[in-house]
């Protein structure tokens, strides 16, 4: 893919950020709580592009599992793929998304970045860890929309990232749908009904913020504040997507798009601009 033009694109692309589940979920039986609790998460996602009036050229998304020095755009034409969970059955092990990469799209998607003055790399080796395959192969079954992968950065440091957003939001303009793939709450002992009020709380806070343009990047600079914030992310790899997404549609309208309670909390996802 090249890079293209806002007059060979008739809208401006929302961005979102999205939960992405828990590894392979949506792709197996789920043993623990009842069953089919999953399902909404995953009929919110089947219509993610599919809800869009015009069809994204490429989408790039920003995992919370990959993390660098610098901010890192995967440059590979045929992405591998990468089983980045654990203890879940062979059969999700086997899953594929063929979507190809865009190293045209990497390359101007790492020059932005750099006029930004953000340290930037590319890394034409990397493949798609879950938090983009496993949406993307609900989201685009037949994966024939080209996807390019960006790193947060270590120090997941929030001016930062709202900092990287700003700068990618060009792209929307080119028909290049940005996404942002964590989980509004992930406390790897903290999915239990000891922890739905508190979830609750952070997920009021964080709707609340969300949709307020005016205090929503002070809100992400100083999220740590919010209720039961380090509760909902003790190290927050999984709430930075969101910022990256926000960034992006500075000023812009933002919106509750889901949410549901799985495995005893509140999860939600956030729709941008647009």
């Amino acid at each position: 893919m090249t890079a293209t033009t806002k007059d060979t694109f008739a809208m401006t692309l929302p961005t979102y950020f999205i939960p992405h589940g828990a590894g392979p979920c949506f792709f197996m039986e789920w043993g623990r709580g009842p069953a089919g609790q999953w399902d909404r998460m995953a009929d919110w996602l089947k219509g993610l592009v599919e809800g869009l009036s015009e069809r994204p050229k490429a989408i790039l998304v920003v995992s919370g599992h990959w993390e660098a020095d610098a901010f890192t755009v995967g440059s590979a034409a045929r992405p591998p793929m990468i089983f980045d969970y654990y203890g879940f059955p062979a059969h999700t092990y086997e899953l594929s998304f063929p979507a190809p990469g865009a190293p045209d799209l990497a390359r101007r998607i790492r020059g932005l970045i750099a006029a930004a003055g953000l340290p930037a790399a590319e890394d034409a080796a990397r493949g798609y860890d879950h938090g983009v395959f496993i949406p993307l192969l609900l989201a685009t079954p037949k994966a024939d929309i080209p996807v390019v992968q960006l790193s947060l950065r270590h120090d997941l440091d929030p001016e930062a990232h709202l900092a990287l957003g700003r700068a990618l939001k060009p792209l929307r303009d080119e028909g290049v749908l940005i996404v942002g793939s964590g989980m509004s709450w992930h406390n790897m002992r903290g999915f239990s009904p000891a922890f739905t009020d508190r979830s609750a709380a952070f997920d009021a806070w964080l709707e609340s913020a969300m949709t307020e343009p005016a205090r929503r990047d002070a809100a992400i600079r100083g999220w740590a504040g919010a209720p039961f914030a380090r509760e909902a992310h003790p190290r927050e790899e999984h709430l930075a997507p969101l910022f990256v997404a926000a960034g992006a549609a500075e000023g812009e309208a933002g919106r509750l798009a889901f949410r549901d309670t799985v495995m005893d909390v509140v999860v939600s996802g956030y729709e941008f601009g647009g």
